[in-house]
């Protein structure tokens, strides 16, 4: 099994960017042109190399590639993306990996490419790029191409040389168990699991009991072996259920208007181990978007956009209008999931000002952000 920050490490000390492996500060999937550029990207690494992985770190300065992270992100549908864009689309994963340096909140990302041994080109028109636009890499920009020519493998003993590097050991598995519980979650309560005599999953969160059933807020779950977070929310509770085959994390939202909030089941993640040394996950999407009032809603939607304006415009805040900027992101949330399409335009909009007011707003913010963007896949 390889080790996801030896490899990350292994990439950046001993190669620049070059046709098998590519570094990013950031990466945008909200917008057409976010979109267009990472599917540029895929495409040119997947064509470039046809005999073996690539790779995309993200979160990684391209000056003295200073490791500074991004935002935990969980889109377990971005295969989708690359299916609908690309024709011979290549296999792509992307994970989260841990780095001690950065906060809890912070991760690298890593996206690894498995091409086909088919050309891999543009289905269809985004942003400025043309359907049938075919790309490879040239050193370390992806290049447009209008070429008939056998792409050859020249990267495959680099590749595999790196990755023989970034394979696991037991004093890595032990010393990431060890860090996990003692050090970075010591004031939480933390479980650990091995399955298949190989995997290691730990957890840890504040729990509680409900009827019967545990739930976990402030979660934190790793895959130790790989240094790869499978979940992260300061927010959302989660259920964790195993067998001797299976992990599976249930996650809830908390939604509600005024005192009438409820727990939502969102997304359920199921890994499975297998004896060879592999392992899989499925998400699925159970969501049932909660309906309120339009009435109501109305009044909650114009009391928002009142607000917006007054921050926009830099005006004092009462202090009930302060109490309820705290809700403004889960209301435009809720207000969204009715039908509402432009708070959605309205919570973006937000977003500068409640990043410059306090940290527990623009995490409720990050936290509708990424509810939207799973729910409209379903």
């Amino acid at each position: 099994m390889i080790n996801k920050r030896l490899l990350i490490k292994t990439l950046l000390a001993h190669n620049d960017e070059s046709s098998f492996y590519d570094k990013k500060r950031k990466i945008d999937l909200s917008s057409k042109e976010g979109k267009a550029k990472f599917l540029k990207h895929i495409c040119a690494l997947s064509n470039s190399n046809p005999a073996n992985n690539s790779f995309i770190v993200i979160g990684v300065e391209d000056e003295g590639n200073e490791i500074n992270g991004v935002d935990f992100f969980d889109d377990s549908k971005i295969q989708n993306l690359v299916n609908a864009y690309l024709t011979n689309p290549p296999l792509i994963s992307y994970e989260n990996v841990m780095f001690p340096h950065l906060p809890d909140d912070k991760v690298v990302g890593l996206v690894t490419i498995r091409p086909t041994s088919e050309i891999t080109s543009l289905r269809k028109n985004i942003w400025k790029y043309w359907g049938g636009s075919i790309f490879l890499r040239d050193g370390s920009i992806s290049m447009p191409k209008d070429f008939d020519i056998e792409i050859k493998d020249v990267n495959s003993q680099i590749v595999k040389s790196i990755e023989n590097q970034a394979k696991n050991n037991i004093e890595y598995t032990l010393d990431g168990v060890i860090d996990f519980i003692n050090n970075r979650h010591n004031d939480l309560e933390s479980h650990y699991k091995v399955f298949k005599e190989q995997f290691v999953v730990c957890w840890a969160g504040i729990n509680k009991n409900v009827n019967g059933e545990v739930y976990y807020s402030r979660v934190d779950i790793e895959l130790i072996n790989e240094q790869v977070r499978l979940f992260y929310s300061a927010l959302d509770e989660v259920s964790i259920s195993f067998t001797e085959d299976e992990f599976k994390i249930t996650e809830y939202v908390h939604l509600g208007l005024d005192e009438n909030y409820k727990y939502y089941p969102l997304e359920e993640l199921t890994i499975t181990f297998h004896e060879n040394g592999f392992y899989n996950m499925d998400t699925r999407l159970i969501f049932e978007q909660p309906q309120f009032s339009k009435r109501t809603l109305y009044h909650i939607y114009n009391a928002n956009n009142a607000l917006l304006e007054k921050l926009k415009k830099n005006i004092p805040l009462r202090p009930q209008e302060k109490k309820d900027l705290q809700q403004l992101p889960a209301t435009y949330l809720i207000c969204f999931l009715n039908d509402f399409q432009d708070a959605k335009e309205k919570l973006m909009e937000a977003k500068p000002f409640l990043k410059q007011i306090d940290g527990n707003v623009y995490q409720s913010f990050k936290e509708s952000v990424r509810i939207l963007r799973k729910v409209k896949y379903s």
